[in-house]
């Protein structure tokens, strides 16, 4: 593999120069981002269409996708994408059904929201497991993965020291211009990254000798997205059914993506934005697991050595792409691991400030809230840093870790998000049930699933007999089922529990629920009217870009089926 050459450490410095450039001009531009808590954390709540879109795509792709997306392509093909093809769906759903009722509500953030649907119970729980899930997925991953690129494409000797350098750059530009730096980053970065990635495919299937000899030298299952329901990683049935359950928590109900959408100028923005967003999650799959194919088809022909799969697109782009080139695509990928962990950090730093240090100290002044949501960044680094060394062992199945941790957090929240939208009747009750059963089900499969990989016992060669033999039968079903399907049953519990505690208990007034559901009409913030406001020369061609996404979507399940 080839090392960095000084022209690409210049391309790699000149990159991050423009990076912080842009964020320093974002910030200056407007003098609200560091005065009031709109301005830092909403970036005024004046953001267009394309910002907004770009954002979702650049922040979304992450370690996930840099390091565990290809790596599972190299690993078993295609399959993985469903992820990714459900990404732009979802966020259909993020424009037409959820995001009139977030700009109509007036909120900060998501944990505020379901205060004003359900109860301050509610909001404290949102609040405190977001903060827990960001800890233990994205900021952890994300510094993971960032250590994995400098070890392997950049030759450092431990990935300690890429992941200080990925918090150290990133934290500058966050803490000093919160989302508007954050946002204006992530358009940059959207380019540089889609450009660079395209550059690795294209430059990847000409060494290879073309796509004919890549589907020649893989095997045929690695281009079907469709495996049987009892497949170890990607069964059909968890992928149709369990998949969406965790892409309405993720693209419609967490912090992480919709605070972009609280950014909008206006609910015409706001869609747009999610559509062109939803177009650009159809990229990851052509321009992330693609490559991962391409690396696996290399190393079989021993033109490639990159140990474990996660280091497969590191080592495509160190083996492949010329000097110059290689830089400006390192310094792309590595600015997308910083867009994720500035995302990240962003909303987690709003969540602690406004549903927590806000609901304590009420009165708390405008500059207050901007300097809290500051220091607040800096513990999260240092919390995401602890977690880093109790990843060793998933470190090569970093997608699939994510996305099981994912599954045990998102059921009960996609439950009380998405019922909450059709049925007043729910109540606070119904709500915090769903929640703490949901969060003990997750949390003890979590803690089932750590035992079993201690004991280092699979799901095969006589696993279920011998976890059943120390723990029982039931306790094997559960921890064998796969976490997708978990994730089914966990979201029809809870949303069970959720209709029939609302039904034993009495409801909101309908007042209180003004503009929270669709059967409640009227607007909860006075603000918002301009915002809501729809242009109607502009709704038609909406819908039109809709169908054709959900069209494009259709294709590819057909075509890779």
């Amino acid at each position: 593999m080839s090392a960095l050459v000084a022209l690409d450490w210049f391309v790699i410095a000149g990159y991050f120069a423009a990076v912080f450039g842009l964020a320093f001009w974002a910030v200056h531009r407007e003098k609200t981002t560091r005065t009031t808590s709109s301005g830092y954390f909403l970036a005024g709540r004046n953001v267009g269409w394309f910002v907004i879109g770009a954002s979702l795509f650049a922040s979304n792709i992450g370690s996930e996708h840099l390091i565990g997306l290809a790596g599972a392509g190299a690993d078993q093909g295609v399959a993985v994408a469903h992820y990714e093809i459900w990404a732009s769906l979802v966020l259909v759903l993020l424009g037409w059904l959820f995001a009139p009722f977030y700009l109509k509500s007036g909120v900060f953030t998501m944990p505020e929201f379901l205060e004003r649907r359900y109860s301050p119970a509610a909001r404290w729980y949102l609040a405190v497991i977001s903060i827990v899930a960001y800890v233990l997925t994205k900021i952890s991953v994300t510094i993971l993965a960032g250590g994995i690129i400098f070890k392997t494409l950049m030759g450092f000797e431990s990935v300690w020291t890429g992941a200080l350098i990925v918090i150290i750059a990133t934290g500058i530009y966050t803490i000093f211009g919160g989302l508007r730096a954050v946002l204006y980053t992530d358009m940059m970065q959207m380019f540089i990254l889609i450009g660079g990635a395209v550059a690795v495919t294209f430059i990847g299937l000409h060494e290879l000798g073309g796509w004919g000899e890549m589907t020649r030298i893989a095997e045929p299952e690695f281009f079907s997205m469709w495996r049987p329901t009892d497949h170890a990683d990607y069964p059909w049935t968890g992928m149709m059914i369990g998949a969406p359950i965790l892409g309405v928590w993720y693209w419609c109900t967490d912090q992480y993506i919709v605070q972009r959408v609280l950014s909008a100028r206006n609910i015409d923005n706001a869609r747009v934005g999610t559509m062109f967003g939803g177009y650009l999650k159809l990229l990851p799959l052509f321009i992330f697991v693609v490559p991962g194919i391409i690396a696996y088809c290399l190393k079989q022909q021993g033109a490639l050595d990159y140990g474990k799969t996660n280091a497969a697109l590191p080592a495509l782009i160190g083996a492949l792409l010329p000097a110059g080139i290689r830089g400006l695509v390192t310094a792309g990928f590595l600015a997308a691991l910083m867009s994720s962990l500035s995302t990240v950090f962003n909303s987690c730093s709003t969540i602690v400030t406004c549903d927590i240090y806000k609901k304590i100290n009420p009165q708390a002044s405008e500059r207050r809230l901007v300097v809290v949501g500051q220091l607040s960044t800096v513990v999260l680094v240092f919390l995401g840093m602890l977690w880093v060394p109790m990843m060793d062992d998933i470190d090569d199945r970093l997608f699939q870790y994510l996305q099981a941790v994912q599954a045990y957090v998102a059921p009960p929240i996609t439950a009380v998000f998405l019922l909450g939208l059709f049925l007043p009747r729910l109540n606070g009750i119904g709500a915090m049930v769903a929640l703490i059963t949901g969060f003990v089900l997750g949390a003890g499969r979590f803690v089932l699933e750590i035992v079993k990989n201690r004991m280092n016992i699979g799901s095969k060669d006589g696993a279920g007999e011998a976890f059943a033999a120390r723990y029982g039968s039931f306790l094997a079903d559960v921890v064998n089922m796969h976490f997708l399907h978990f994730a089914v049953l966990m979201f029809l519990v809870c949303s069970i529990l959720l209709v029939v505690f609302s039904l034993l208990t009495s409801s909101k007034r309908r007042e209180e629920l003004a503009g929270l559901t669709f059967l409640t009409t009227g607007s909860s913030s006075v603000e918002t009217d301009e915002r809501l406001r729809v242009d109607a020369k502009l709704l038609g061609k909406h819908v039109v870009l809709t169908l054709i996404l959900v069209g494009a979507v259709c294709s590819t399940w057909w075509y890779f089926s």
